[in-house]
């Protein structure tokens, strides 16, 4: 009877073993080869389980099954470029410490305000594990390192370049009998503020604060991208050429009758307070919006920018066309 019982217990046993192992494998498939490397489906889900929780709570029933496997495509071809990177890394002795990928962690939030805590709320609102976030960061970093040897070093912005860039963005023809403007403004009424008891006393007085520095002969431009509200600001204030049949009542108050350079006068609006700068008054002539110099660095790094682009675009997609990839 023993001897009976031990053998049913080792059958069972080893039966388990059998089905426990070929369920592992029936779920833990290869979905996807790269190069001599594989990714496995246990993979694609750990990487993709918290995007698949976020839109199985947000997605309607009928749409549920297209949108979990657009999710799972975009995931997957992700999991193939962090493969690829980390092979070409590999290859070229490159390696991302984890003092690095917690310097890096460090420097977002340093660059966002938020603090870790804050972090981890916005990856689990987007369905993204903080394990995963610094698998990216990592891999991120890595293809910096990459990018950096293939790429960056071959990029060359050459002076005759950037004067190109510059006559082109930075220089305009102001038509006969137009006026060329610089603009600052401070509201009162926007929807943060039009409730609030003082605020039209308060706009007035900023304006009034910046307009004595712009009329001593503080940078315009660097004033407005400071301190005014109006969405010019981003440009150094700058609204390009206006004929004076083209101007609000308001603006052509302010404007009508200044000399190139001058400052007009605040004016109020519906919604604030404004005044301007004329920089140049139809006469046909070229105009500058800021030297050369004082906007080299930055037509530098705009072009460099583009030329980085463009290049890791080409990277990527030679690092693809030489590589050995098979979605199962």
């Amino acid at each position: 009877m023993n001897r009976i019982y031990i053998f049913i217990l080792t059958v069972f046993f080893f039966t388990t073993i059998y089905f426990q192992t070929v369920s592992a494998e029936m779920v833990d498939r290869i979905v996807a080869v790269v190069n001599d490397d594989i990714i496995t489906l246990s993979e694609l889900d750990e990487e993709a389980e918290g995007i698949y929780q976020r839109i199985a709570a947000s997605v309607p029933s009928e749409q549920l099954q297209n949108e979990l496997m657009k999710a799972r495509e975009q995931i997957l071809d992700t999991l193939i470029d962090k493969r690829l990177i980390a092979q070409k890394a590999e290859e070229q002795k490159l390696s991302v410490s984890d003092a690095e990928v917690e310097q890096a962690l460090q420097d977002v939030l340093s660059r966002t305000g938020m603090t870790m805590q804050d972090l981890v709320g916005k990856l689990h609102e987007s369905g993204v594990t903080e394990e995963v976030y610094r698998s990216t960061l990592k891999s991120q970093l890595l293809q910096n390192k990459l990018i950096s040897n293939d790429v960056q070093r071959k990029i060359i912005v050459t002076d005759e370049m950037m004067l190109d860039y510059y006559d082109l963005n930075y220089t305009s023809k102001v038509d006969e009998g137009s006026y060329y403007l610089l603009q600052m403004g401070f509201n009162w009424s926007s929807a943060d503020k039009k409730d609030v008891p003082g605020a039209k006393e308060d706009a007035r007085k900023r304006a009034q604060r910046v307009h004595k520095l712009a009329t001593s002969g503080q940078d315009f431009r660097t004033l407005a991208r400071k301190f005014s509200d109006l969405p010019s600001a981003v440009d150094g204030g700058d609204l390009g050429t206006f004929l004076p049949g083209d101007m609000a009542e308001y603006m052509k108050h302010a404007v009508i009758g200044l000399k190139t350079g001058e400052v007009s006068e605040i004016v109020e609006t519906r919604s604030g307070y404004q005044f301007f700068k004329l920089l140049s008054m139809g006469d046909g002539e070229i105009m500058m919006k800021a030297p050369f110099e004082s906007v080299k660095d930055e037509i530098k790094r705009i072009l460099f920018d583009k030329q980085m682009k463009e290049a890791y675009t080409i990277w990527v997609t030679e690092l693809k066309q030489n590589a050995y990839i098979q979605k199962m």
